[in-house]
């Protein structure tokens, strides 16, 4: 089973109030005092000071603790659809995206993201941080994404993405079940999930500047894909 890196308070404290095994816990013996928890609970533990983890630390302001924590076996069910929003995501590549996508989702309230496996490792350290403790409560699962949209939509399941084509978000029926695919930074959906997605949306532009934007940020279209679906 693979691992990944937790830093800073904040997160580290997430980490052990989640279900996710922790392996090694690295920290100032403030922090240790202020967490008793730990000492009961099988993780190796190793005091030291601030300096000592500034060193270990990929962050630009480290903090008093660090974790290596195991990565979840998350399972899943296409029955989850009939009953759950997802999100789909195909070939994110910005880890800052991804970890404030998985921010979103739990904010909105959706438990199940599915990724295509060109999209950047859920648990790069960059992600985790963006993520501000949703990665212990978003189940990420990565697949061979069209097959998967694929076999959705045959089993009925309706499919939404966001094209410059597509019907204006804030007009349309939209489903409380189903996927949200949200495409790469650059180039959008893909091709071969384009030509699956049942229900093709756009989020209009209000803009009357002659030089408006061509799109938005594929973390801001999730937030208001979600809301909308949500406010429904």
């Amino acid at each position: 089973m693979g691992v990944f890196l937790v830093e800073g308070n904040k997160m580290v404290e997430e980490a052990i109030r989640s279900s996710f095994k922790i392996e090694l816990l690295v920290c100032t013996s403030d922090f240790a005092n202020q967490h008793p928890e730990v000492n009961n609970t099988g993780i190796e533990l190793i005091i030291t000071d601030s300096e000592s983890i500034s060193k270990a630390s990929l962050l630009q302001n480290p903090q008093d603790a660090l974790a290596i924590v195991c990565q979840p076996k998350n399972g899943f069910s296409e029955l989850i659809l009939e009953k759950e929003l997802c999100l789909a995501l195909d070939f994110i590549q910005d880890p800052g995206n991804l970890g404030t996508i998985l921010r979103i989702a739990d904010w909105y309230g959706i438990i199940h993201i599915v990724c295509s496996e060109t999209t950047v490792d859920v648990f790069n350290p960059k992600v985790v941080q963006a993520s501000m403790g949703a990665i212990f409560r978003v189940k990420t699962t990565i697949t061979d994404l069209p097959s998967f949209i694929k076999n959705s939509v045959e089993s009925g399941i309706p499919v939404y993405g966001t094209f410059l084509e597509g019907q204006n978000i804030y007009k349309q029926l939209l489903s409380p079940s189903g996927i949200i695919v949200l495409g790469n930074e650059g180039n959008g959906i893909s091709d071969p999930i384009s030509q699956l997605v049942t229900n093709k949306l756009v989020i209009p532009s209000f803009s009357t500047h002659k030089n408006k934007p061509e799109s938005l940020n594929v973390a801001i279209a999730a937030a208001i894909c979600c809301s909308e679906f949500r406010r429904r």
